[in-house]
């Protein structure tokens, strides 16, 4: 298994109890910043680039199980025996596999818009997108978010994506590898075979947007018996944009109770 040295952003004091936060498909440390800088007012939060995401290294390899090796090594390598995990998306069911594989390296785990499930949603109209983008002859970024307008409506999705675009030597190019992103889709959108493994019993909570239908009780439940459900009102997947405050306030309840 290659393990890779994750890119990594750490606020708080270096006394406080360790929070590790993972982002989603797409994403980066970056997306996190301002609920990062709230939760490192009563925590020391790390703040982690995954695999082929953000600053971190590319590998041609990305499912939960090498992803989760990548955070279990880097807590191994900072002296973190034992952390909390917030996860979002992609980043949530690495937090879920870690533990419940490590339970004793999980103090209290936080998963948002996410359960431990193969979904059917297929990334295969964004990446297209993305890939016939003409960076050649693009002069800005503005330019890049219209030219993606037909095939990805939403403007604050098409944002959102753009932020892995980047400005190097006068031309644009992809901070991220479309082409492993576009062969390890189907493995992120998947949960890997639990086989007989132990549920996870410690301390959890799950935030959903209400206006998302991705995490359900009864899909939670069997794997994290003792988990809280929550549903934001207002949000969608990307609750932790849409609702920062309910967001963070659900958050920092359960991390002080």
């Amino acid at each position: 298994m290659a393990v890779l040295e994750l890119a990594y952003s750490e606020l708080g004091q270096p006394d406080a109890a360790p929070l590790i936060i993972l982002h989603g498909f797409f994403a980066s440390s970056r997306n996190w910043k301002f609920i990062a800088e709230k939760l490192a007012g009563s925590h020391r939060v790390f703040v982690l680039d995954l695999r082929n995401h953000g600053a971190s290294p590319h590998h041609a390899l990305m499912d939960y199980p090498v992803m989760a090796e990548d955070v279990r090594q880097f807590m191994m390598r900072r002296g973190l025996t034992r952390a909390s995990l917030l996860g979002h998306s992609m980043g949530g069911k690495i937090a879920m596999w870690l533990a419940l594989n490590y339970p004793n390296m999980v103090n209290k785990l936080i998963i948002a818009d996410i359960a431990p499930v193969t979904y059917s949603h297929r990334f295969d109209e964004t990446l297209s997108a993305l890939k016939m983008l003409p960076l050649s002859s693009i002069s800005n970024r503005k330019q890049a978010e219209e030219k993606l307008a037909d095939a990805i409506p939403e403007l604050s999705y098409r944002q959102f994506l753009l932020q892995n675009l980047m400005l190097r030597d006068g031309c644009y190019q992809w901070r991220v590898d479309l082409d492993i992103f576009e062969r390890s889709a189907p493995t992120i959108a998947a949960f890997p075979d639990v086989g007989g493994r132990t549920p996870y019993r410690g301390l959890s909570l799950f935030i959903a947007g209400a206006e998302s239908n991705f995490v359900k009780a009864e899909t939670v439940l069997p794997l994290f018996p003792n988990a809280q459900l929550k549903a934001l009102a207002g949000a969608g997947h990307w609750l932790h944009v849409q609702q920062p405050e309910s967001f963070l306030a659900a958050v920092l309840d359960f991390l002080g109770a």
